[in-house]
């Protein structure tokens, strides 16, 4: 298609349409997501004139990508990421008539080390909620159900969740009690620092009841205590604990899709041994990193989600808020709009 075939479209009025489209396909997270990332366009864009996006180039595109790097000053995941919704928005642009057909094809997606993923590695809130959806509705009260609900509801640590027994669980008061038991191989990662009641939702609570009453194997560990998560041999392994996330958190066992182009009945991550293989599966570190970056988003306060999550502020600005800065600034406005 040339650019005589093309619909005049400003980048302003292209973002607008965009998002129109994709609202009610995806969460209003995701949409806000989508505009925060895209804004950057739009600014590029004026900087340089463009008023029409019948205009971009495959050049436009990768000089859009290298000044975004430098004027967010990101790393590579970041980028990344903004690249990715870049990518999609063109590609919507093309179905409307607005830029020229195979734009989208020639973005140049950057390339992100093993290690780089894994230091950023986080469950989006958009994909727990899917898996969860799909939790509750195909698997509830497993064993894999209770297991995702309550590292992403807590955001507590897979040691916190291994340490729980029937027992620390109170349904009438809606909380857990978290405890240091080191004699019975239960220790937590801060000692009796880490000790603590953490809260529940009702929803979360029937859960669990009904995982206790229904589901759960009845046995007690080799210290005749009773495992809150159990399986028919006791207690839950943690490394039975990070296979199940593993297995879970890749798309193609709660969507039924893989984003990566592979064959699901050939795919070596749908291997039993090979969950951990899937380029889009996560750790149970990574739904707690996402679990503190939810409660952030929520304007949950920073000493609430430290006490809740067991860990410092200086942490939690160091190691587990993921949030954008552009969701960082909007937050704040909130506080400050009407001084």
């Amino acid at each position: 298609m040339s650019t005589n075939d093309l619909q005049p479209l400003t980048p302003e009025k292209a973002k607008e349409m965009y998002l129109r489209e994709r609202k009610g396909e995806v969460s209003d997270r995701t949409l806000q997501a989508h505009h925060y990332r895209l804004v950057h366009f739009i600014r590029w864009s004026e900087k340089n004139g463009i008023e029409n996006m019948n205009d971009l180039t495959g050049r436009d595109i990768h000089e859009f990508r290298l000044w975004r790097k430098d004027d967010g000053d990101l790393n590579a995941v970041s980028l990344q990421t903004q690249i990715q919704t870049l990518r999609v928005f063109l590609r919507f642009c093309e179905s409307i008539d607005g830029v020229r057909e195979g734009l989208s094809e020639k973005v140049r997606m950057p390339t992100v080390s093993s290690s780089e993923e894994r230091s950023q590695e986080m469950l989006s809130a958009e994909r727990a909620e899917n898996l969860l959806q799909y939790l509750r509705r195909f698997e509830y009260a497993s064993r894999f159900h209770v297991v995702v609900e309550l590292l992403w509801h807590t955001g507590i640590r897979m040691g916190a969740l291994h340490a729980l027994d029937v027992g620390d669980f109170y349904p009438q008061d809606a909380y857990l009690e978290v405890e240091h038991r080191p004699e019975t191989d239960t220790a937590l990662k801060n000692g009796t620092e880490g000790e603590r009641y953490v809260g529940l939702s009702l929803d979360v609570c029937e859960t669990v009841s009904d995982w206790i009453e229904q589901t759960r194997p009845d046995v007690t560990d080799e210290h005749g205590r009773e495992p809150l998560i159990a399986t028919r041999h006791g207690r839950i392994a943690k490394s039975s604990i990070r296979a199940i996330v593993y297995n879970v958190s890749r798309p193609c066992y709660y969507a039924d899709e893989c984003p990566h182009g592979r064959e699901i009945e050939t795919c070596e991550a749908t291997e039993q041994s090979h969950h951990s293989r899937c380029p889009t599966g996560v750790s149970p570190h990574a739904i707690r990193r996402g679990s503190i970056t939810h409660h952030l988003t929520n304007d949950v306060p920073e000493k609430v989600v430290s006490d809740r999550m067991n860990v410092s502020a200086d942490v939690i600005d160091k190691h587990y808020d993921q949030r954008s800065e552009e969701v960082k600034v909007e937050q704040r406005r909130e506080f400050i709009d009407g001084i």
